[in-house]
């Protein structure tokens, strides 16, 4: 891991400050925290892969591996001391955990196409073959089948308005802090 990588892990620039990069692991921890998803075994693993992501970012940051010499500050890294800083540190973080969720948020939703396919393939199976006969175990296949796809949709769907409710957080959070900076100038 290098610099470049562990800043964009955080959703950061270039010219990020210590006071920014602990900004944007807070933030960006509790909004990916595996705990948050403990009803979607999936996203809870996803979770936890992106928490380890961003937990070596952090730490490669913070370990003075990933510190930049002051040859290597520029005038903006100088303004993140100022009073609009921290909520731009706060911006770049919701803007990586908006990513993250969107992303978390499309495989849910195939998660939910795959469960309605399954369920309708299951439906037509089960009523090809649903007359007495050696071939009625597909026909019970058939009725799982429909019973396993509805529940993975209907799972998937809560999940979604999960992430959704997540997502739409986030987005009034940076309506609030974009107002905040507009103030400031």
């Amino acid at each position: 891991m290098n610099r470049t990588e562990a800043l964009r892990i955080l959703g950061l620039d270039e010219d990020a400050t210590l006071a920014d990069i602990k900004t944007a692991y807070k933030e960006t921890a509790q909004i990916l925290h595996p705990d948050r998803f403990a009803t979607n075994k999936k996203l809870q693993d996803r979770a936890t892969e992106q928490f380890k992501n961003l937990q070596e970012a952090y730490e490669y940051l913070t370990s003075g591996k990933g510190s930049r010499t002051k040859a290597g500050r520029t005038a903006s890294a100088t303004r993140a001391y100022g009073p609009g800083g921290r909520a731009e540190a706060r911006l770049a973080g919701i803007a990586a955990a908006r990513t993250q969720l969107a992303h978390q948020r499309d495989v849910v939703y195939d998660e939910r196409r795959n469960g309605l396919v399954m369920a309708g393939v299951g439906a037509v199976v089960a009523i090809l073959f649903r007359k007495p006969g050696p071939l009625l175990i597909l026909a019970t296949a058939g009725v799982t089948a429909v019973v396993w796809g509805i529940i993975q949709a209907v799972g998937a769907q809560r999940t979604i308005g999960t992430l959704n409710e997540h997502i739409d957080e986030l987005k009034a959070e940076q309506r609030r802090l974009e107002s905040e900076l507009e103030d400031l100038e």
